[in-house]
């Protein structure tokens, strides 16, 4: 989707094709993320981002181009940047592996798998390792979108699984019992102690974007979890999905932090360029 190169000192198209050649360098993604919410300041011309995607390093397979190309895509969306143009859409039909099929099954409405390095550890981490402790029988699963359609099916069906959404034209992604609500009001569908594990990813700084939203939803998540059940928050650690510091969010001090053994931490930081990271809390 980001095929040239650019210089960030272009206001319009600065973050247009953000992405970093080789280890993640944080302190540039932070700078220039900051940038994106000051249209005003200007960029050195030695500043320039490239597209690791386009490395001519022919040891890359296409699916880790293809995972690189999303990646950053999902990157200039955390960051406000400006969509990809006709021409790189239309590219990346034919160049970037899995892209044209991607684009079909989401006109239609079909579940979609996403490729990056945040769903792979959610997905073959997180998830095996909830499902494998035996005290955890009630599941829920807030946001819904083309690619959590196939979640109950592939993950969460020897357990009472459940999904939330507040935008009724997603119900078709949501599972067999799904509720639509924001996350606030959990409390007016669910008794207290009601969930084993909920899980939040992806929902804070894309819905959840005021403190007092904020304080309300984990609120009613301690209050429907059972005694010692467990919140997973996922969220992308950049200024502008960032709204209200999760640091001055009282109700999340109600929790335990809890140490999730495959990871070591009870925070994990993806190494993705939208730096999305997992916080693994316990009632």
């Amino acid at each position: 989707m980001r095929g040239s190169r650019r210089r960030c000192f272009n206001t319009q198209n600065r973050l247009a094709s953000l992405d970093v050649k080789g280890p993640i360098d944080y302190k540039s993604i932070d700078r220039l993320a900051k940038a994106a919410e000051q249209p005003d300041r200007r960029f050195s011309r030695s500043v320039i981002i490239h597209n690791p995607a386009d490395s001519t390093d022919d040891s890359m397979s296409r699916l880790e181009k293809a995972r690189r190309h999303i990646e950053a895509r999902i990157y200039a969306d955390a960051v406000g940047a400006p969509s990809g143009s006709k021409w790189q859409l239309l590219k990346a039909l034919f160049t970037e592996k899995g892209f044209a099929t991607r684009v079909l099954r989401k006109r239609l409405h079909l579940p979609i798998a996403l490729n990056t390095e945040d769903r792979r550890i959610l997905e073959q981490v997180i998830f095996p390792t909830y499902l494998a402790n035996p005290d955890i029988k009630t599941v829920l699963f807030v946001g819904c979108d083309s690619y959590t359609t196939r979640y109950e099916r592939s993950y969460f069906s020897s357990v009472n699984f459940w999904t939330i959404e507040p935008d009724a034209s997603r119900s078709g992604f949501g599972a067999r019992q799904h509720v639509v609500s924001p996350l606030e009001n959990l409390g007016q569908h669910f008794n207290l102690n009601y969930f084993d594990l909920i899980i939040c990813n992806g929902v804070y700084g894309w819905g959840l974007d005021k403190a007092e939203q904020c304080e309300a939803a984990f609120s009613q998540c301690y209050q429907c979890l059972a005694a010692n059940g467990y919140l997973l928050l996922g969220w992308d650690d950049l200024p502008r999905r960032d709204p209200a510091p999760l640091a001055a969010i009282h109700s999340l001090d109600n929790f335990r932090k809890y140490p999730f053994p495959p990871l070591g931490t009870w925070r994990y930081r993806t190494d993705t360029p939208y730096r999305h990271t997992y916080d693994f809390y316990q009632k």
